[in-house]
């Protein structure tokens, strides 16, 4: 067993445990001092991951390959450091799991260059796995950030303007948790919405919603 960790063969691997295991000492003794290195972490992220979906905002069509492949992996979803030691702990694991695979059949071990590539690409959807599970488990930050589509249906007050079709005006309207949403209203048929006017969203527009009479 001790051989499987110090061949060279496995030495990507055997660093990935090492380093996951200084992460946590190193997290341990910041939390010991009343510190923290989340903060300096999280601003490696890209902003575009993982909380602004939460916010109703469609971010597919710009958002590059790279980013939505992060996103996959639930990086940004958890804490940088949690997801940072899920990661090299998986990778490691994997690694030494499959050369003593490998082992257990040829005598040997796979050459690094073959089974440090390999390992990486292969774990990918084991380290989303268990960031998906850790992310179910970990408490959330109370938020009352809601998706755009969740208003249709909800009833709008017409406050600024005549709407009418492709010629939207500016109306308010509250949310379930009771907050208030100022968005762009044009009429579903060939009529028109007055100030003052009550109506009900039905459904989303490039600039706002469409709604009927109350």
């Amino acid at each position: 067993m001790w051989e499987l960790f110090t061949h060279a063969s496995n030495l990507f691997f055997s660093v990935s445990l090492c380093l996951m295991l200084l992460l946590g000492i190193f997290e341990c003794l910041l939390l010991v001092l009343g510190a923290s290195s989340q903060g300096f972490l999280d601003q490696f992220i890209p902003d575009d991951i993982g909380d602004s979906k939460s916010l109703g905002i469609d971010l597919e069509t710009d958002q590059s390959l790279f980013v939505q492949f992060l996103d996959w992996l639930y990086l940004g979803r958890i804490p940088v450091l949690i997801w940072l030691i899920i990661f090299l702990t998986v990778y490691a694991l994997f690694g030494f799991a499959m050369q003593a695979l490998y082992f257990s059949f040829t005598q040997q071990y796979l050459p690094i260059w073959i089974a440090a590539p390999a390992s990486l690409f292969l774990c990918m959807p084991l380290v989303r796995i268990v960031a998906a599970t850790i992310a179910k488990i970990l408490p959330k930050d109370e938020t009352t950030a809601i998706y755009s589509d969740e208003l249709i249906g909800r009833t709008a007050l017409i406050i600024l303007g005549e709407a009418r079709q492709n010629y939207p005006a500016q109306a308010k309207v509250l949310d379930q948790f009771g907050q208030t949403h100022y968005i762009l209203v044009e009429p579903e048929l060939n009529i028109t919405f007055s100030q003052g006017q009550e109506v009900v969203l039905t459904q989303k527009t490039v600039n706002g919603f469409q709604a009927i009479q109350l």
